[in-house]
Formats: C-alpha cells, structure tokens, sequence
C-alpha cells in the first residue's frame, strides 16, 4: 500500500511538472518528489519509503535532468543535484517511516496493556466469586485488599510509562517540529518507558504463575558476573542520577538455576534499588562464595527497611514508606530463589539503606 501511494504520488508530481520542467529549477521537482516518499514512509514503512526514493530518483532523471528519457547524466552538477535528491529522500523517508513504526508499536502495546488490565479485572472478579464461597469475611477482606492493591498497580504503574509513550507518539503523528537532540530523548524515552511496561507485565504474569503452582526452574549452569554485567547494562537508564558498582570475582563458582527467572530477580532488585537510591549515591552489587552457596548483595544508601517492615516487605502488594510500585517484585523475588532451593533477607546498608542478600545454590559439577 505504501509503494503503491508513493508511486502513484511520484508519477503523479513529475506528469504535473512536465510541462514546465524548463522553466524551473532542478530543486522544485526533487523538494516535491519527496513527499511522495515521505507518504511511502508514513503508509508502508522503512521498506516502502526506500523503494519510492530510488524509483522517485529514476523519475527525477528520466523526466527532469537533460538528456531527457535517458539515464543518462552528461553535467556534474546533474550528477551532484541527483545523488542529493537520492540521499535526502531516503534520509527523510526512512526518519519518518521510523517514527510511523514506533508510533505504530506504541499503540500496539496500548493495546495489549488494554488487553491485560481486562484480564486483570477478570481475575480479581473471579477471586471474588471464590471468596463468596469461603470463609466470607477474612477471605474477602483479604481478596479486596489485593483488589484494591492490584487496581493501584494498574493506575499507576502501567498508566504512568503509558502516557508517556502516548504523549511522543501523539507529538510524532502530528508532526510536532522537534530538533534533532530533542527527537532523540523523545525516542530514548519511549524505550525506556516501554522496557518498563515489559518488566510490570512481566511481573504481574509471573505473580499470577506463582499463584498457581506454574513457577518451576528449567536449571542450568549461570554465571552470575555474566547475568549481572548484562542487566546493569540493559537497565542503564535507570541509573542516570546515581553511580553502580559491580564488584564480583572471576573465580566465582557457577549457580545452579534457571537463567531467566534469575534474570527477573536480579532486575526487581536493581530496580528496587534505584527507586530508593538518593541522587549522586551509590548502589553495590557484589556476590562471594560461602559454604557451597553464591551470595549475591544488592546494596543502596536510600531510607532502608525498618525492623517490623523486614518480615513482611517480601509479601504479595506490600511497598515500603513512600512508594506507589505495585509491591509485587520482591514477592516475586522470594517465590524464585526459594524455588531454588535458596534464600533472600533484607539487611541494613553500613550508613543507611537497605542490603537485599540473595543466597543461590552452586552448580555441582559430576566426575568424569
């Protein structure tokens, strides 16, 4: 479809000009040509838009650059004005189909968060069905506590980077003028909050696996200084206001769990970590070798966890002092690593925060 309405545009600006291609400028028919690879962009994508800017190329020099109906090019400065057009519709053309792509998964996973928040109702509308047929009042009070807990998250968590995603792409599909710096934090900012909508989601799916029996361990052999060099690096972004330091050996015997689901752990805790980091201090992550046990430390300089919190904060929708998460990570964390055959505990950081020790089971290595 996009190639279609580029093609027919170029055809359409260059049998319109025709007439008076020698009364006018070689840059009247190339500033025109391009907008139909702008709409070839807009419509069909990256695709689309590079194969109306060579066919818009072919047509600039068929129809507009003498000797005409020839591919031929006998002036340097034709050559020049031609390999210009080509370059500048192609840039053009693949900068807008890139934005239409974006804007285009943006409303993708509006869509698919729409999806699940009607899921999510569905569920807590069930629990209340099954609460009905329980002990009445302490199972719906509890039912309605992680309702209420649920519907929070929901408002908060998953609007919150939504509208964010929504906001760039609504400026984007209208055309908003933007620098090229600005375009740039725009787009990083529509990763950012989509890699965050990915880990609430993955989160809630996994709580809901959780619940019903379905977290088991695929184990195999990780490494923890790979695991965690690769989820520093993926969350990054988080860390703009505060410095992380990873100090992990490389003897460090290998772990003995599934990979993916200690990758979920260790990204609830980073990022735990930097909700409550202050700005310009330091999160630490480290791990040691302790009696056939990895134990890793994720450690923040922020308030830290109180002693009559530290029982309970590793339940289901429990948040500490100040926080408006979901308070389902660290629940999820727990379920994990015990499902492992390890532990976590919560202890305080030496000159305030909070340590979260996680201890994981060593690969044991069979004799040859």
């Amino acid at each position: 479809m996009g190639i279609a309405v580029g093609a027919a545009t170029a055809i359409s600006v260059s049998a319109a000009l025709l007439p008076v291609r020698v009364d006018v400028t070689r840059a009247t028919p190339a500033l025109v040509l391009v907008l139909g690879v702008v709409a070839a962009g807009v419509i069909g994508g990256s695709i689309a838009a590079t194969v109306v800017a060579i066919m818009s190329a072919a047509l600039y020099n068929l129809v507009f650059i003498p000797p005409y109906w020839t591919f031929k090019v006998n002036v340097a400065d034709d050559w020049v004005a031609l390999v210009v057009f080509l370059a500048v519709a192609l840039a053009m053309g693949l900068l807008v189909a890139g934005q239409a792509e974006r804007r285009r998964a943006a409303e993708q996973r509006e869509g698919e968060i729409r999806t699940l928040y009607e899921h999510l109702r569905a569920m807590g509308e069930e629990r209340e069905r099954l609460a009905e047929e329980a002990t009445r009042a302490q199972v719906l009070e509890r039912v309605d506590e992680q309702r209420a807990a649920l519907l929070r998250s929901v408002s908060h968590d998953l609007r919150t980077p939504l509208a964010s995603i929504r906001a760039v792409a609504s400026d984007l599909r209208d055309g908003t003028a933007y620098d090229d710096e600005t375009k740039t934090e725009l787009l990083e900012t529509v990763c950012d909050e989509a890699d965050r909508l990915d880990r609430i989601v993955a989160n809630l799916l996994s709580l809901s696996r959780i619940e019903a029996g379905a977290m088991k361990p695929d184990r195999q052999a990780v490494a923890v200084d790979e695991l965690v060099a690769d989820r520093v690096r993926r969350l990054g972004g988080l860390f703009r206001q505060t410095r992380i330091q990873v100090e992990i050996p490389p003897d460090l015997p290998l772990v003995d769990g599934d990979y993916t689901q200690l990758d979920q752990v260790l990204t609830n805790l980073l990022e735990n970590a930097a909700r409550y980091a202050p700005p310009a201090s330091l999160v630490r992550v480290t791990a040691e070798d302790r009696n056939g046990m990895v134990e890793l430390r994720v450690a923040d300089e922020g308030i830290g966890v109180s002693d009559w919190e530290r029982a309970r904060i590793f339940e289901p929708f429990r948040t500490g002092e100040g926080s408006r998460s979901s308070g389902v990570g660290l629940a999820i964390c727990k379920a994990i690593v015990e499902a492992h055959g390890g532990t976590i505990d919560v202890e305080r950081t030496v000159g305030g925060g909070a340590t979260f020790v996680v201890c994981l089971p060593v690969r044991k290595v069979l004799a040859p």
